[in-house]
């Protein structure tokens, strides 16, 4: 009887040592997937520059910065005035 208590408890040492070994290995494996589809999706999807303003729309840009570069030169607007006025015409 000893001898079958022995052999069904390594049995269950064994059985128990390959199932974690398994679940493990299918963790880390699905890991190693989910990062290769995530790498795969970045590759593959377009990079999106911001669209360039039209030529007439690039001229009035400039035109409106000339105009707040004068009005800064002249005193008319202080600094931060100037600051906040530039990066609404830039966006």
């Amino acid at each position: 009887m000893p001898g079958l208590l022995r052999g069904i408890a390594r049995t269950a040492v064994v059985s128990g040592t390959a199932t974690a070994v398994s679940n493990r290995v299918s963790r880390r494996q699905a890991g190693r997937w989910a990062e290769q589809d995530a790498s795969q999706q970045m590759l593959q999807q377009p990079q999106v520059a911001a669209p360039a303003p039209p030529p007439d729309e690039m001229g009035s840009t400039i035109d409106q910065l000339k105009e707040l570069g004068q009005l800064k030169a002249q005193g008319v607007l202080t600094e931060e005035e100037f600051a906040t006025q530039k990066r609404k015409i830039l966006g």
